[in-house]
């Protein structure tokens, strides 16, 4: 019999997988003005445990999570070899503290990398794309941020798995990073490496998240509270969704069509439908009939009198500017993306979801239902070629992986944590508010975003279970915007004014 401890002749050559490992590139540059800091740019590899019948089977590589880190050079960055602070004269542009605020910033979707919030709103260089109606031609570019978050506290970046360079690592499976538990977990994990790697546990520490990701930054403090004793001082939530009940336009949840139609009457005045009525005052009156007559209406269903449905009728004709015919085949209920085509259907038109102030041609001029956005599709081709080009020619990260922008490949996306309820975080939000004292909450809404209305965001502050001191602690900012509100360069100055005073605690 053959010894099976010597390998056989004829049996083909192994050879054992390379060690997975980070690949960080690290650049340094200056704001125009004249602050110091370093990029670190590239993938973090993200471990985990393994236990089989209570045996720690070792500590293996699952993702390989890309993030790019500015940090403000420091008295401490300026040391000597021993890590002694150096005598010498502080060099212009260095920040005098070690304690800066660090910001933990990404987008949402589920599938939606961070070049958004990166290149429109928090980094040093952002995207020259224009807004509605004047946008900047291919090939685009990257200009300075005149107003960089950077000037006031480090910026870190983070794109979940499967969007932007984030890759689960080879051999694994993508699925198991794609529900709101798993992701929330991970998202956790990379901050707290990352905090703990760079000695930043004391400082002040702020997550910041537009559209789902203000429903992934909740769930990510909570976490970092309840598994690792980290205490955020602040949330900026923007574009809110906390409960997607509010969103939902399921059968039997009337909700979302009270909570939309302040929206819809903000895009019909953009349009020019409400003539030269002011937007604060149409969309106060919207407000008002959204949380009165109409809700009303909607939970009376057919209990409702012919003549007050042919009232309410009337009245959502005048705020929305649809025609009578349209609200009365709906039964007083529609979506948006009905309303997004029928706004404007009478001159060949539809409007944007993401951005109901942008307009583009249906894929069928007779479409009464599409989630085709000319929004997204206006804007998407510019924050593309930025963040490509950028992260390689200026942060000197190279990969020949395909940058996902907004990626259909986290789906199926599991919520299997609400299994039976409603997924909605905002029992985290209460208890995250009760339990850190001095926690904030900065909101930013957009008038004309029709994914995250601002009213349903109002809706949820208005239940939430928590003292008057704790409702005093959120800061409320409206821009006449859209979902990416920083799109327009006023818009994103008051932005970042009001984020540096958040941030600064001033």
């Amino acid at each position: 019999m053959p010894d099976a401890s010597v390998p056989s002749p004829n049996a083909p050559e192994t050879t054992p997988k390379p060690e997975v490992v980070d690949d960080f590139v690290t650049r340094s540059h200056r704001t125009a003005s004249g602050l110091r800091y370093s990029s670190t740019t590239g993938r973090l590899v993200l471990r985990k445990e393994e236990d089989a019948e209570g045996k720690t089977e070792g500590f293996n590589a699952k993702a390989e999570i890309f993030l790019v880190a500015y940090t403000a050079e420091t008295e401490e960055a300026s040391a000597g070899g021993n890590g002694t602070k150096s005598r010498a004269k502080k060099p212009a542009g260095v920040v005098a503290a070690n304690r800066r605020p660090v910001v933990f910033a990404f987008n949402g979707g589920p599938g939606s990398a961070s070049l958004w919030l990166h290149m429109g709103l928090l980094g040093p260089r952002i995207v020259d794309s224009g807004d509605v109606g004047n946008m900047t031609p291919a090939p685009y570019g990257v200009i300075d941020n005149p107003e960089s978050l950077l000037e006031h506290a480090d910026v870190v970046m983070i794109d979940p798995v499967n969007t932007g360079f984030s890759r689960v690592v080879e051999g694994g499976t993508t699925d198991e990073f794609h529900s709101f538990t798993a992701d929330r977990d991970l998202v956790a994990e990379v901050i707290r490496l990352w905090v703990t790697r760079n000695q930043r546990w004391l400082s002040p520490k702020y997550l910041v998240g537009e559209s789902y990701g203000t429903m992934r930054a909740v769930a990510v403090a909570r976490r970092l509270q309840e598994a690792h004793g980290m205490a955020v001082n602040g949330l900026g939530l923007i574009s809110t969704v906390l409960n997607m009940s509010t969103l939902d336009f399921a059968p039997g949840n009337d909700t979302p069509y009270a909570l939309h139609l302040p929206t819809y009457a903000a895009i019909a005045h953009y349009h020019g439908r409400h003539g030269n009525r002011p937007l604060e005052e149409i969309v106060r009156d919207a407000e008002d009939y959204a949380s009165g007559d109409y809700v009303v209406a909607l939970h009376l269903g057919n209990r409702l009198s012919k003549r007050k449905f042919d009232g309410v009728v009337k009245h959502l004709a005048e705020l929305t500017t649809l025609s009578e015919s349209f609200i009365r085949r709906t039964n007083l209920r529609w979506d948006y993306m009905e309303f997004a085509t029928e706004l404007l259907r009478e001159n060949g038109l539809m409007v944007g979801r993401i951005d109901g102030r942008f307009t583009g041609v249906p894929p069928r001029l007779q479409e009464s239902h599409t989630w085709d956005d000319p929004s997204l599709r206006a804007i998407t081709p510019a924050y593309a070629a930025a963040i490509n080009h950028y992260v390689r020619a200026e942060l000197g990260y190279e990969s020949d992986l395909p940058y996902e922008v907004l990626t259909g490949r986290v789906h199926p996306w599991s919520y299997d944590a609400f299994e039976g309820k409603p997924i909605d975080v905002t029992g985290d939000l209460e208890r995250l508010l009760i339990d850190i004292p001095e926690l904030r909450v900065h909101v930013d809404y957009g008038y004309h975003d029709g994914a995250t209305p601002h009213y349903a965001a109002e809706y949820v502050w208005a239940h939430l279970d928590v003292p008057a001191a704790a409702r005093a602690r959120f800061s409320h900012h409206y821009h006449a915007a859209g979902h990416m509100m920083y799109l327009d360069p006023a818009v994103r100055a008051a932005q970042l004014a009001a984020l540096a005073e958040f941030v600064t605690g001033v």
